[in-house]
């Protein structure tokens, strides 16, 4: 006789509080059906999967336990977080995920209560909930802060500036450390499960805090050996002690996807009268998806894909990536230079640096998710006579502007920054889009910034980059392939601060910096068609600017214009200043800025965000007809005049 079939659970639950009506021997079938859910979805859209399925578990059961949204249930990085916005009300739009007007790839307060903290960058997690969580405590007012974070997330030094303020807010902040690559415990069992509700145990705290107040009363160093006693032995039994001596309360490790451990043990943390807890639970990335398992990076980040044989749908063939073409280049170089030196943190293949790594291992150095560390570490070996290459996405880099200033600009040392991710970056959406780069870099005295046009003009830059020993210079490349242009034999050291002239007209000047120089001919090709006779020069530099050849391009021709992919303060300012300060204003300059919008723009195909930025060829086109006063069938508008 066949066994009857399972009625669906993953369908009567739509928010957290439906999830805690069903009894604690269903959720195996819950999370069963969640993780199929979310295979089924990530299939359709692309995005971050191991991560996710690494977390089902640990999702089911801190939504069963605690009462989110009250309680306030912060995911660091976000990137494991779909799991959490299926059962959070969005599972009727988990397959417009990274899509344009869809979901967000990560955690986003705008789009339901239970994101109280929009993340996407590293190690930001136990700050925000220590916030939640004392904020709540001044108030009055119930609820937790409950930071979930990776262990890789823990090598940056902001987590624990937040965990050595943690005893400010007592009880109400739980932190689970989701330990997903072994890095830190062996595999546990049941040994390691049963001490971990033990010493989560009301009965176990309420005799440890029995144990301190007796121990208080006893003479100084009777007190002192009473308290090291305790750690001692707990250490002993479960490891923790740095988190004890930071102030937490630790229990594990335990295992991530034994729910009938799991549960237990928070629902103990949740009624503890102690102050801030730190559960230590050990998962594997991809874990219950065969393919996922078997994969070297356990699928953190995959395309489209068949569900039944794991195969991702690849794009065809195409040229090469630009961070490949720099890992390559740099390489190559230091074939015959020992000085130089490759440092990420931690984003070896997404910056090129693993090309470097194969070829110089001794010479590569993944830092961890400590992007100020890499800056300093980099300037103490330029202030040595090394040649650092400093790789780092352009949003990440935000997280160590102070370095760039005060380590690197201020003493003039030759730190070359390789900044990956300029510009708008599709599907990752305003988290990681490098819009900010040009006009915090620029802005900096000694510093040199540029961009290349296209890949060829990369491997020229990455050998500038090089050679250049007299400060610090940063080339700044955007996510993705490059145009297909061959790459040069003979690589060329530029000059720093020249640009050069691609397209000879009359009439109108476009002024392009970076890969919008397509674009930008594309639009001189359109003009042309018009009769507007249009030069177009590639500025190669944000700084230091090409005086020369700008003056000349503004006062030869009748109306110019800058195209660049970054935030307002970076080219087309640099160009207007210089242009004020030579009182080329005064002489009725007819001068357009085209940059990014002062916006967040939200995660869309790279396309669509420029268009909606307003940077490709028919925008270019535009704003010069507008500022000739002509329309778009290329005669005088007299609204216009």
């Amino acid at each position: 006789m066949s066994e009857r079939p399972q009625t669906p659970l993953l369908d009567t639950v739509e928010y957290p509080a439906d999830l805690r009506k069903l009894r604690p021997d269903q959720l195996r079938q819950f999370a069963d059906e969640l993780r199929s859910e979310t295979i089924s979805a990530v299939s359709v859209t692309g995005g971050h999967l191991g991560a996710g399925l690494g977390v089902v578990e640990l999702t089911t059961a801190i939504h069963y336990v605690f009462n989110t949204p009250e309680d306030r249930l912060i995911w660091d990085v976000g990137h494991q977080c779909y799991p959490h916005k299926i059962i959070t009300g969005r599972r009727d739009r988990i397959r417009t995920l990274r899509t344009g007007g869809g979901l967000s790839g990560f955690t986003k307060r705008s789009e339901s209560e239970y994101d109280p903290f929009g993340a996407a960058h590293s190690s930001t997690s136990i700050s925000a909930a220590l916030g939640f969580a004392v904020a709540n405590k001044l108030a009055g007012k119930a609820g937790r802060g409950i930071a979930v974070i990776g262990d890789g997330a823990m090598s940056a030094g902001m987590a624990y500036e937040a965990m050595n303020n943690a005893t400010e807010a007592g009880n109400r902040l739980v932190v689970i450390l989701n330990d997903n690559d072994m890095s830190i415990a062996p595999p546990v069992g049941g040994l390691s499960a049963y001490l971990a509700r033990l010493v989560s145990s009301r009965p176990f705290l309420n005799l440890r805090q029995l144990a301190k107040r007796i121990s208080r009363r006893l003479p100084e160093p009777l007190h002192i050996a009473a308290r090291k006693t305790d750690e001692f032995a707990r250490g002993m039994a479960m490891g923790g002690t740095l988190f004890e001596e930071l102030g937490f309360y630790y229990v594990g490790p335990i295992d991530g996807h034994n729910l009938e451990h799991l549960i237990p043990v928070l629902e103990n943390v949740r009624d503890a009268a102690e102050g801030p807890c730190l559960v230590h639970v050990v998962t594997r990335k991809g874990h219950g998806y065969a393919p996922a398992e078997a994969a070297a990076d356990k699928y953190h980040g995959v395309q489209k894909f068949d569900v039944v044989t794991g195969a991702q749908v690849k794009a065809p063939p195409g040229p090469p990536a630009y961070q490949n073409v720099f890992g390559e280049t740099l390489a190559k170089i230091a074939d015959s230079d020992p000085r130089i030196v490759a440092i990420t943190a931690a984003m070896p293949s997404g910056t090129g640096v693993d090309k470097f790594a194969q070829a110089h291992p001794d010479r590569s150095f993944d830092v961890g998710i400590a992007e100020q560390h890499a800056v300093t570490f980099a300037a103490g070996m330029a202030a040595q006579g090394y040649r650092p290459f400093c790789a780092i996405y352009s949003t990440f880099l935000q997280r160590a502007y102070d370095q760039v200033v005060h380590d690197v600009a201020i003493q003039n040392l030759p730190v070359r920054f390789a900044i990956d991710r300029a510009g708008l970056v599709g599907a990752d959406g305003s988290t990681h889009a490098g819009s900010f780069d040009i006009t915090y870099l620029a802005s900096l005295p000694n510093m040199v910034v540029m961009a290349p046009a296209d890949e060829a003009e990369l491997v020229h830059m990455v050998h500038t980059c090089a050679a250049h020993d007299s400060g610090p210079i940063a080339v700044r490349y955007p996510r993705g392939n490059g145009t297909g242009i061959a790459l040069p034999e003979t690589p060329q050291v530029l000059e720093i601060g020249k640009g050069r002239i691609v397209r000879q007209g009359k009439k109108v000047a476009i002024l392009s910096l970076g890969t919008r120089l397509e674009e930008a001919l594309k639009a001189a090709d359109a003009l042309e068609a018009k009769g507007l006779s249009t030069t177009v020069a590639d500025l190669r530099f944000a700084k230091p600017l090409d005086v020369d050849l700008i003056r000349k391009l503004l006062t030869s021709h009748e109306v110019a214009v800058t195209v660049e992919e970054g935030s307002i303060g970076g080219l087309g300012a640099h160009v207007l200043t210089m242009a004020s300060d030579e009182g080329l204003i005064d002489a009725g300059l007819k001068l357009r800025t085209l940059r990014l919008p002062d916006v967040f723009q939200d995660q869309d195909s790279p396309q669509k965000q420029y268009d909606d930025a307003g940077l490709n060829a028919p925008h270019i086109v535009d704003a010069v007809l507008k500022a000739l006063r002509i329309n778009s069938a290329g005669v005088a508008d007299e609204a216009r005049a």
